[in-house]
């Protein structure tokens, strides 16, 4: 009688175990209590589609990094410093250049704040705040851009500076006909070359981009990013032809 006693204790104190652990990641400030934590260390931003409620959140997951979750607020009219303000989003992310970054799908009615974490090494890192701004000002979609191939297989990329303002910085892919992130990287200006990281001011390329071959497809994609990491252009697989 006295073992049974001890197995019902021991399964209600895991069953009670569990349970908080469920609990306690529904809050952002309480998922990262008498944790270790880095803020602004997962890069993030997100961005709206064609249709005005669906927001697209794109995330790069460090090398190692696990348990990916994405938090909310229930409007903007919050401190959006405030982790209390945050809920978990329930949400499967899938792989966006065949997983070199990850992309979340929201249906969203109104505009929130958004973060991003995972975890690295035992600590729990955080994205800034990103501002959605689906209803406000909706990312634009478009295939304009100029690429110059003077100099052969290091092509070019020129767009419009800050075309539809708020912008912060930008994001481009070079990429493979199958979809393989080639080189991934940040620029302040609103130009970019393959292969030439002189005004590169980040980059997530993890290892040496290959030379292009003349006469293969390739593809460009761009985000023109806001401070608030709201994506206010997109610019996806433009295709070009190297030479």
């Amino acid at each position: 009688m006295k073992v049974l006693k001890f197995i019902l204790l021991i399964s209600i104190f895991t069953a009670c175990t569990n349970d908080s652990i469920v609990v306690d990641d529904i809050l952002l400030s309480n998922y990262i209590l008498n944790r270790t934590i880095e803020k602004g260390a997962v890069i993030a931003c997100a961005g709206s589609n064609e249709d005005a409620s669906k927001v697209l959140v794109f995330e790069y997951p460090a090398n190692g990094a696990i348990n990916t979750k994405l938090y909310e607020t229930e409007t903007i009219n919050v401190d959006e410093s405030d982790f209390t303000n945050y809920t978990k989003v329930r949400v499967e992310g899938k792989p966006f250049f065949n997983g070199y970054l990850q992309q979340f799908d929201l249906d969203l009615s109104i505009e929130k704040w958004i973060i991003v974490t995972h975890e690295l090494d035992g600590e729990i890192k955080i994205s800034n705040p990103i501002r959605t701004k689906q209803l406000s000002k909706a990312s634009n979609w478009t295939d304009e851009v100029d690429i110059d191939q003077d100099v052969s297989t290091m092509p070019k990329f020129n767009w419009e500076k800050d075309q539809f303002g708020d912008n912060a910085i930008y994001f481009q892919i070079v990429s493979d006909e199958q979809n393989n992130l080639l080189s991934g990287t940040y620029t302040l200006e609103s130009t970019f070359q393959y292969y030439n990281t002189s005004n590169v001011v980040l980059n997530i390329t993890t290892e040496t981009p290959p030379t292009l071959l003349i006469g293969a497809p390739y593809n460009f994609t761009l985000m023109d990013v806001s401070e608030d990491n709201w994506v206010n252009l997109f610019i996806l697989n433009k295709s070009f032809i190297a030479e």
